[in-house]
């Protein structure tokens, strides 16, 4: 009984991890977790945003060269 109740939890030790990784691999479940999260986080919007604090960072730099010119 001790033998097939440790290969059992063996089993099940191993089998575990491996059904989470390959559920979690699907291309499914990574397209609408996933992808659709990143386009929340990183939206159109906050890419707007990035570069008008970009052009904004040049403003300054070019306001701060010529300031050192004179």
């Amino acid at each position: 009984m001790g033998v097939k109740l440790e290969v059992f939890r063996m089993i099940l030790y191993l089998s575990f991890p491996v059904s989470m990784f390959w559920i979690s691999n699907q291309a499914e479940y990574f397209e609408e977790y996933v992808v659709k999260r990143k386009r929340e986080i990183y939206s159109p919007r906050l890419n707007e945003q990035k570069k008008q604090l970009e052009d904004f960072k040049e403003r300054m730099r070019k306001k701060q060269e010529r300031l050192q010119e004179q």
